[in-house]
């Protein structure tokens, strides 16, 4: 079956503004959802009336989460905006999936290593950038070498969530591992060169802008893939960066040998880096911008998982002890 014409053209607007391959793949299958929801009408003869009727919908029908269904609404608001220049306005009517307020899981500084510590390389490395650095699972896998400041014991986060970019700390006792990984990096590099490959995967359209970098070792990931694929939007084969399903598999075969029954995944390590970070007296401003907050208030979440710690708060049981 051939690709929709219509469709196409909304990958090419996609691609032309440098969203992700994620967000992309992500983006195309809620328009498309939301055209067959209104039995194949084109989007420029619909408007606020069907998008409501779409997302009470999913809220009502499908019962999906508050976040499933806001992401629904962005895809449809993206292609509204940007292929028919228009702004939509949700009607007072629509049923909103609800947000459940949750507290984060947290591990405690035992429980993280205990966990870090059953892995092998690279994962032992990389979950312990998670956790030692505040990461994102995708600013994790995203990082090349050239990210790296030695000399000034900082991570440099490109593009992180929100477009946005900015400088972490590195531990001086990830100094010595990531040496040694750049180093086997390097090792992979030189071999692909050796072959007539060497390249590596960069943001769509940057491989005929800067040439030069996609076969230069600074652009090279840091955990890259044990194999090569080819690109999908510029087609030429290059080695991308480890597939976020194997931090995945390794967690979960962690978490059973060190016998810990919280919900735990990749996200947890960079929960717990924060509340850490809390607890041992960090400024709540200095936190917002490790992690790369917009909003003091996402931070400060992290205040009411540690607050019964912090203020020394004894229950009442527990004061029969004495």
């Amino acid at each position: 079956m051939s690709p929709s014409p219509f469709l196409e053209s909304i990958r090419h607007i996609i691609r032309t503004m440098h969203y992700s391959i994620q967000t992309e793949k992500t983006y195309l299958v809620w328009i498309k959802r939301f055209i067959l929801f209104n039995q194949k009408r084109h989007p420029k003869d619909m408007g606020e009336e069907e998008v409501s009727n779409f997302l009470t919908h999913l809220a009502v029908d499908r019962n999906v989460t508050s976040s499933t269904q806001n992401l629904a609404l962005c895809s449809i608001v993206f292609m509204y905006r940007h292929v028919f220049q228009r702004e939509l306005t949700l009607l007072a009517g629509t049923i909103r999936a609800k947000t459940p307020t949750r507290v984060p899981t947290v591990l405690s500084n035992d429980e993280a290593m205990a966990i870090i510590n059953e892995l092998k390389p690279p994962y032992h490395l990389m979950f312990s950038i998670l956790y030692g650095c505040g990461l994102r699972k995708a600013e994790l896998l995203r990082l090349r070498i050239k990210d790296i400041d030695f000399s000034g014991n900082s991570i440099y986060v490109f593009r992180g969530k929100g477009a946005k970019d900015r400088i972490t700390l590195l531990p001086s006792t990830l100094i010595d591992p990531l040496k040694d990984q750049i180093a086997k990096v390097e090792h992979i590099h030189q071999k692909d060169l050796a072959e007539g490959q060497g390249k590596t995967s960069l943001p769509a359209g940057l491989a005929r802008k800067y040439p030069y970098a996609i076969t230069e070792l600074k652009w090279q990931y840091i955990f890259p893939s044990t194999v090569k694929c080819q690109h999908p939007t510029d087609g030429y084969f290059c080695r991308h960066h480890l597939h976020w399903t194997a931090l995945s598999k390794v967690l979960r075969k962690a978490l059973i040998k060190t016998n810990i029954h919280k919900r735990v995944t990749a996200h947890t390590f960079r929960h717990s880096f924060a509340t850490q970070l809390l607890l041992n007296g960090a400024d709540i401003r200095t936190v917002q911008e490790l992690l790369g907050h917009e909003d003091v208030k996402t931070t400060q979440i992290y205040t009411h998982v540690i607050g019964q710690h912090s203020s020394g708060i004894l229950s009442p049981i527990d004061r029969n002890k004495h």
